[in-house]
């Protein structure tokens, strides 16, 4: 059974050796994952399973000990999900996971064993639905990092440009993450999601079947747009 949740954004610029010189502008952000991954602590877990979108390549379940890098962002610096636990199936981690990696290496992380799991942005929301109740049933008490971002079409420079319907969308999905509500998070239009660029719809929705029946509130600890992309952090308990 679901016990608790984090969702965070998942863009490489929280990682400061990334962000650089623009590192100070994300440290509200870093403060509020912080949070929500002390929630997930609080829980007492028996498995953590990160959640992120991800291309065809890095779909699927990646095992505890698995790397990545943001070699790819311009930064020779390397992640582990969870500990070291020897030699592991050569495939990185996709970037939202390795976000997710850092977070938790950032906090300490030794709550609960870790595992990751990578679906694509496009994966439709009864496939996802399905996915979260079968997450649900591998614990007694299971914890879930969701990583993925909101619109990326809020202002005109934003990596989508802009789009006037990204606005409400990213207000629906703070709406539903704040209330811990899991059938309005099921209703966010996944080809909406798809045109304006939100990779957090699908692992949200992944959340949302996991969450059906565990009867959680919800808290959300951020709400903005930096760089023209919907960034939400809420804690589930």
């Amino acid at each position: 059974m679901l016990v608790a949740a984090a969702v965070c954004p998942c863009p490489p610029l929280l990682v400061p050796e990334v962000a650089a010189g623009a590192a100070p502008e994300l440290d509200t952000l870093r403060d509020a994952c912080a949070d929500a991954l002390g929630v997930l602590a609080a829980a007492r877990p028996d498995l953590l399973i990160v959640i992120g979108a991800a291309d065809h390549e890095g779909r699927g379940p990646h095992p505890e000990g698995a790397t990545g890098t943001f070699q790819g962002f311009g930064v020779d610096l390397g992640v582990r999900l969870g500990r070291d636990r020897g030699p592991v199936a050569d495939r990185p981690l996709p970037p939202s996971l390795a976000v997710g990696a850092w977070l938790l290496a950032r906090a300490g992380w030794a709550a609960a064993p870790v595992e990751g799991l990578a679906v694509g942005a496009p994966l439709e929301t009864e496939r996802c639905m399905s996915t979260g109740r079968d997450l649900a049933a591998r614990a007694d008490r299971l914890a879930l990092l969701v990583m993925g971002d909101g619109s990326a079409c809020r202002t005109l420079k934003a990596p989508g440009y802009l789009d006037a319907r990204a606005e409400a969308f990213d207000a629906a999905a703070a709406r539903a993450l704040a209330a811990a509500d899991p059938e309005a998070l099921s209703a966010l239009d996944a080809s909406l999601a798809y045109e304006l660029k939100a990779a957090g719809r699908a692992p949200w929705q992944v959340l949302a079947g996991a969450a059906e029946e565990a009867g959680l509130g919800g808290r959300l600890l951020y709400e903005d747009a930096p760089y023209g992309v919907g960034y939400l952090v809420a804690a589930w308990s």
